[in-house]
């Protein structure tokens, strides 16, 4: 009688354990479940909260301003870019500046997303043909190869740039179809300062930026010179950023005090006309009413 006692007690022992276990699993089971719940939803929340298409940082209300120096590779000018640079930080203006060797097709895909009110293209361009017409070209530093971006290639949003006939080296160039259908996201009131050649001898460049959110693009009427281009471009962001004077003053002052290009004769002027009296922190709004 007492054997059979303790092997129900046995048993009892055996199930109770068998069900704390079980009691435990479940718990852990559930707090798991709820934990990914938790980050789930924290996820999702944030994704559909993101900032789009912001010409500021979205953690910081302060206006961003890139300089992509493709010139470097060639013509490099550190006191330009230091000069730039520090007009653009007395603006208020937080800067990025990208060497030559950062200017890919991939960069160029990417540059909206990162929030840029200005952007200032030290780039070589050229006019060149392409499906039997003239249409510019932004380089890039990439070699040209007809087993990459092939897609681009068909649909003639990138083409082959050369600094000179003559050169055997070939580069991927941007044409104005990839600033509209490949890059990604897109601009939010941004100005573009195209600093190279041919950047307004027709419009297809800045209608193609203007279409993907930009709202202002400066740039030559034909060909110019590196020093010239550098010293245009000095006298038009302090006009701009430090006088505050419109996108129409601060053009018509830079040409009368640098004058036409010396070798080619080109002139610096903007598009579209009608932004011609807007001030550029107006376009790219006031950081302390926008966050």
């Amino acid at each position: 009688m007492k054997a059979e006692k303790k092997r129900v007690g046995t048993k009892a022992q055996i199930r109770a354990s068998k069900e704390r276990e079980r009691r435990i699993a479940t718990a852990i089971f559930l707090a798991f479940i709820l934990l990914i719940v938790i980050f789930s939803a924290y996820f999702t929340y944030n994704f559909l909260n993101q900032p789009q298409n912001q010409t500021r940082n979205p953690a910081s209300s302060q206006l961003k301003a890139a300089i992509v120096d493709h010139l470097s590779l060639t013509f490099p000018n550190q006191t330009f870019i230091e000069t730039a640079t520090n007009i653009l930080k007395q603006a208020g203006y937080a800067v990025n500046y990208y060497p030559g060797e950062k200017v890919t097709v991939e960069f160029y895909r990417n540059l909206p997303t990162h929030y840029y009110a200005l952007i200032i293209l030290r780039v070589h361009s050229a006019g060149l043909s392409a499906v039997g017409a003239a249409e510019l070209q932004l380089f890039t530093c990439e070699a040209y190869s007809r087993q990459k971006y092939i897609k681009e290639q068909l649909a003639h949003q990138v083409g082959i740039v050369k600094y000179s006939a003559s050169d055997t080296e070939m580069y991927f160039g941007i044409c104005p179809g990839f600033v509209q259908q490949c890059m990604k996201g897109g601009f939010k009131n941004t100005t573009i300062v195209m600093m190279g050649c041919d950047g307004l001898m027709g419009t297809q460049m800045a209608e193609a930026f203007i279409q993907k959110g930009a709202k202002a693009y400066i740039s030559w009427s034909e060909s110019v010179l590196a020093g010239h281009t550098d010293q245009a471009t000095t006298h038009l962001l302090k006009h701009l950023l430090t006088e505050k004077q419109t996108i129409e003053q601060a053009v018509t002052e830079t040409m009368k005090e640098v004058g036409p290009d010396p070798a080619y004769k080109s002139l610096l002027i903007y598009y579209p006309l009608e932004v011609g009296d807007q001030i550029i922190e107006d376009i790219a709004g006031n950081p302390a009413t926008n966050p």
